[in-house]
């Protein structure tokens, strides 16, 4: 325990790229819709997809904690299980910082009736549908998913190179356009439609839980033979 949480001290060292940064992209990005909405002579609901950029970033962000901090990391000693751990934790964190802040601009949106324009940013009637704790668990996954999705592809960069990596990129493209052409082949578009009608923010945030720790787990065995 007590290695796991040096290694998330030493992530912190740089709180610039897990905390403030997110929250300036998050504030620039809500500044800048409420800027469009009063400009917009339109009294109907408005929405802004701009409460993504900061997930977006979570990506750049798993990148960066495992080149810019994992040769570091081995240089001190840390062993790669408490290294990864430990990153892990740091993303769990930040993420539930990020996950609290969706939640309470959301809460105020609905206070204010859209700041006064009925402009929405945080809040998603589909998400919001499974109540504050069910919009939390979504956004966390989201950010923690980006987070391991940069990861695993640092991973896999730093294991097999640049080639490598695009190799793996270009297999699972293939695999998605030959999943589409199956769907497809056997007629089921109707019964894949119907079952994502019926999902619901908790259910798709559970689903995305379940994917970030398949990358999770392949992140660490391909982490275990990297090379500092």
């Amino acid at each position: 325990m007590n290695r796991t949480l040096n290694v998330v001290r030493m992530q912190l060292v740089n709180r610039m790229t897990y905390i403030w940064i997110p929250l300036i992209i998050l504030g620039g990005s809500f500044v800048l819709s409420l800027l469009i909405w009063s400009m917009i002579p339109y009294g109907g609901t408005k929405y802004s997809g701009g409460s993504q950029a900061p997930l977006w970033y979570f990506f750049a962000v798993g990148i960066q904690a495992l080149t810019l901090t994992f040769p570091f990391s081995q240089a001190m000693s840390v062993t790669r299980r408490a290294f990864f751990i430990g990153t892990l934790t740091t993303a769990a964190l930040t993420s539930a910082i990020l996950a609290a802040v969706f939640v309470a601009g959301g809460a105020l949106e609905l206070a204010t009736h859209g700041w006064g324009m009925n402009g929405y940013f945080f809040y998603i009637d589909w998400i919001w549908a499974a109540g504050p704790a069910g919009a939390a668990l979504f956004f966390f996954m989201v950010a923690m998913l980006f987070f391991v999705f940069g990861f695993w592809g640092a991973t896999i960069f730093k294991r097999f190179g640049a080639i490598g990596l695009t190799i793996v990129l270009v297999a699972l493209g293939l695999l998605l356009v030959g999943a589409i052409w199956l769907i497809g082949r056997v007629d089921a578009w109707g019964a894949v439609g119907a079952w994502l009608t019926t999902q619901s923010a908790i259910s798709f945030a559970l689903w995305g839980l379940v994917l970030t720790a398949v990358l999770s787990v392949i992140s660490y065995g391909t982490m275990r033979r990297l090379v500092p």
